[in-house]
């Protein structure tokens, strides 16, 4: 059974096999987690990022963690919030599988996830929390992944995240039909 766990804090500072980055489809770094995971990293991270030429939302990629204690970083590139027409929640739980399948590949047992499009990507954070958790309890086991970290850096989105791994499952929310 995959250990579900809940942290408020900095993901940069958790020595974990891996951490995912919610990044922008260039990998070129930016603000918010992506910001913060490249500045801990060092410039040696932009070099790698670069060099994997982008990646699709709904996907991953991954490098070295460099200077972080984390041994790899995965790239999530996670969907830009339209209103839940546009395929978003479909996106952004691909960004999940993406990343567990990443795990397998790199033999991660241990994983931290930021919230990934609650930021300025502008993702529901109710909405994306509950395909985060239900992603994971539904692809965790079968990837291998032995502990899953949902590292929130503020208090409302930790406060989200716990009544929902309160519950025994969580299901996906129907995309909305725009009616």
């Amino acid at each position: 059974m995959v250990q579900l766990e809940l942290i408020e804090g900095d993901i940069t500072k958790l020595a974990v096999d891996a951490i995912v980055n919610a990044a922008n489809p260039e990998l070129q770094g930016g603000g918010g987690v992506d910001g913060a995971i490249h500045r801990a990293a060092g410039p040696e991270l932009l070099k790698a990022s670069l060099a994997l030429g982008g990646c699709p939302t709904g996907s991953a990629k991954a490098t070295p963690g460099f200077a972080l204690p984390a041994t790899w970083v995965f790239h999530a590139v996670g969907p830009v919030w339209f209103g839940g027409n546009r395929g978003e929640d479909a996106a952004l739980a691909s960004c999940y599988r993406r990343c567990l399948e990443l795990a397998t590949v790199h033999d991660v047992k241990t994983i931290a996830f930021p919230a990934i499009s609650t930021g300025i990507y502008g993702f529901p954070h109710e909405r994306a929390a509950e395909i985060a958790v239900s992603s994971i309890r539904e692809w965790a086991e079968e990837c291998g992944v032995e502990r899953v970290i949902f590292c929130c850096f503020n208090r409302r989105t930790a406060t989200i995240y716990q009544d929902l791994l309160a519950t025994p499952t969580a299901s996906r929310p129907e995309p909305a039909t725009g009616r």
